[in-house]
């Protein structure tokens, strides 16, 4: 079976490229050209059945993932299950399935059988808790475990899959020779790092890299290239390691695309905000335009408990700058595991941030969609402006609960509301400005 980018590269347009031109407000040719290209992905395994396709990439609508999934401490589905629906719920464009816990084969099957959105995965995750079950130590898995895990995955139908194929030997020795102050704080990265330190050989990801490629092109697996080294901290930001990694993904990014297989570039998650629009560049120039998916970027280390707003503002600048794909940062963000409050708060905020950088990137209806709530705020219309809103509930009841029923202006303002004013005494019919 050929994959999305080598049906696009016949000329074919697949049923998946009409969905999403049609969710983008694009021409379908538009998206086969930027499948073929590489500039855009539409992660949509073949086994996922009830998915509705979507588009990663240049030219397209900001997208946000959420993570979810169980782990040791919280084993149990139903919880993640209910995230998943509110990550829906919310807009959320993907999510990504971290489990650890018990029952990892079922808790990925239910949450891609119950998903309308991408899915994604982070195989090593569960060939590692394999290893320590059945060896007793992460460093005692084998190259075949990873790819057993990779293929069961794919066949289950995840649609992108987090390979941390860059880390490399060479680049583990820039790290340490370099000196960081947080090393390693990927988790994927962190059980590759130490088996490789371990056993005193090369990254088995990185040596199996074509095995992996045939998996993801038989069930048409987006490969979601991750960044193992990537910075922990801001003072990590912009190192040797982390750009000795990008230049390997560049390579492994080029391959992928020769087998016909799709490619995301994951990114750094904290970074400083001057240094946010260059890493976006030189991630575009190094890895051939692939779609970029960023973690934030998170703008200061200080705020646990608000790193959904410091995640915010390093997520409108990087994909002002480049980024195609937001992955959520929670209140819970080096905390603890999420709640459903934190899932929904934490899509707000990436979406937040995506729609702002589509405004200025142009992207059909976002302006638009601004545009009809200024109009809705002029007509002092509190209908139309919950329909509009982002989080139309949350704003419903904030206006609910601090207005008279019947109110036309709001509590804020009251008898000197400034739109009621100048409505009754400007003359809108003589105004250069009026419509």
């Amino acid at each position: 079976m050929a994959t999305q980018m080598e049906l696009a590269r016949e000329g074919r347009i697949t049923d998946a490229m009409k969905i999403v031109a049609e969710d983008e407000h694009v021409d379908a040719e538009t998206i086969r050209q930027g499948v073929s290209c590489g500039h855009i992905a539409i992660c949509a395994n073949v086994n996922h059945t009830n998915l509705i396709p979507r588009g990663v990439g240049e030219g397209l609508r900001t997208k946000v993932n959420a993570n979810i999934g169980t782990s040791s401490t919280y084993p149990d589905i139903e919880p993640e299950l209910k995230k998943l629906d509110e990550a829906v719920a919310c807009g959320a464009d993907a999510v990504m399935d971290l489990s650890t816990g018990n029952h990892i084969d079922e808790s990925r099957r239910a949450i891609i059988e119950h998903s309308p959105i991408i899915v994604g995965t982070v195989p090593i995750y569960q060939a590692t808790v394999r290893a320590i079950r059945e060896h007793g130590a992460v460093v005692s898995m084998t190259d075949d475990d990873i790819l057993h895990t990779v293929e069961k995955q794919a066949k289950d139908g995840a649609d992108f899959m987090t390979i941390h194929c860059g880390i490399t030997r060479h680049a583990i020795n820039m790290l340490r020779n370099e000196g960081r102050v947080m090393d390693i704080v990927s988790r994927g990265g962190s059980f590759i790092a130490g088996w490789m330190l371990h056993n005193e050989k090369e990254n088995p990801l990185y040596e199996r890299y074509d095995d992996i490629l045939d998996i993801c092109a038989k069930y048409d697996v987006t490969i979601s290239l991750g960044d193992g080294l990537r910075p922990g901290c801001l003072a990590d930001a912009t190192d040797r390691a982390q750009i000795t990694e990008l230049i390997t993904i560049g390579e492994l990014t080029q391959r992928a695309w020769k087998r016909g297989v799709q490619v995301m570039v994951e990114g750094p998650g904290h970074v400083p905000y001057d240094q946010i629009a260059s890493n976006m560049r030189l991630e575009k120039r190094i890895c051939h335009g692939a779609p970029f998916y960023v973690l934030g970027p998170l703008v200061t280390d200080i705020a646990p408990g608000y790193d959904h707003i410091t995640s915010a503002i390093g997520g409108t600048l990087a994909a002002v700058n480049g980024a195609d794909f937001l992955c959520y940062v929670t209140p819970a963000e080096h905390l603890c595991l999420p709640t459903i409050e934190d899932v929904h708060t934490g899509v707000i905020s990436a979406r937040i941030a995506g729609h702002a950088a589509d405004v200025v990137k142009g992207i059909p209806g976002a302006r638009e969609w601004d545009l009809k709530m200024g109009k809705a705020r002029k007509q002092l219309d509190w209908d139309e402006q919950m329909k509009l809103a982002i989080d139309p509930e949350l704003a419903k009841n904030r206006r609910t609960a601090r207005n008279e029923v019947g109110e036309k202006a709001c509590s804020m303002c009251g008898d000197y509301c400034a739109v009621e004013i100048i409505n009754k005494y400007f003359d809108k019919k003589e105004s250069p400005c009026n419509d």
